[in-house]
């Protein structure tokens, strides 16, 4: 069935290129994950902070290989990506993607989580910033969005500081381990001042 309007961007447009790596301003590094990340992932999936906002856990060594594993396959398919945040160690302190991407919409929405150790240092929101600026700028998405539960005021200081307008309340939108929660959308175009 033909659209009647053009995508906002053409199939191709992510599995077209290598995956970037990205920088902050002030010295973070994005970049795809690897096979030697599995250990940090389930270290910091162990924390009960990221298992509460993220609702999984990863228990084995092998879940979390897997884990690191499909973000490559998920860039070829152009639905999500991800990025390991690493400062000048290389070893990750975060991670950051895009998820539910529509190319023909230029849409996504932001995901990221930092490990206990290096809370407290604007990781989130540097990040945040490098991957909106990259995903407006040089890939051309049209609307970026961040929604986390009502009750997670950490991910919405994050959405706040980096431009992301407070755009509503979707009602028992997520389910977590104690129950339904309440999502705040946050949504930032590419027309937007930042």
């Amino acid at each position: 069935m033909p659209l009647l309007v053009d995508p906002a961007l053409p199939e191709g447009t992510l599995r077209g290129a290598t995956q970037p790596r990205l920088t902050t301003n002030d010295g973070l590094v994005l970049r795809p994950w690897l096979h030697d990340d599995a250990a940090a992932v389930m270290t910091a999936f162990a924390c009960p902070e990221i298992q509460r906002w993220h609702v999984r856990r990863l228990d084995t060594l092998d879940e979390a290989a897997e884990w690191v594993g499909q973000w490559a396959d998920r860039w070829t398919a152009e639905s999500a990506a991800s990025w390991a945040v690493v400062d000048g160690d290389d070893q990750p302190l975060g991670q950051i993607g895009l998820r539910n991407i529509v190319l023909a919409e230029g849409s996504a929405s932001l995901s990221y989580w930092v490990t206990p150790a290096a809370r407290g240092r604007s990781v989130a929101a540097r990040s945040v910033d490098a991957l909106s600026a990259w995903a407006f700028e040089s890939i051309g998405f049209n609307r970026l969005s961040i929604q986390h539960s009502t009750v997670n005021t950490a991910s919405c200081r994050v959405a706040e500081r980096t431009g992301y307008s407070a755009e509503g309340t979707l009602r028992q939108a997520i389910k977590h381990a104690d129950g339904w929660h309440d999502w705040h959308l946050h949504g930032r175009l590419r027309i937007d001042a930042r």
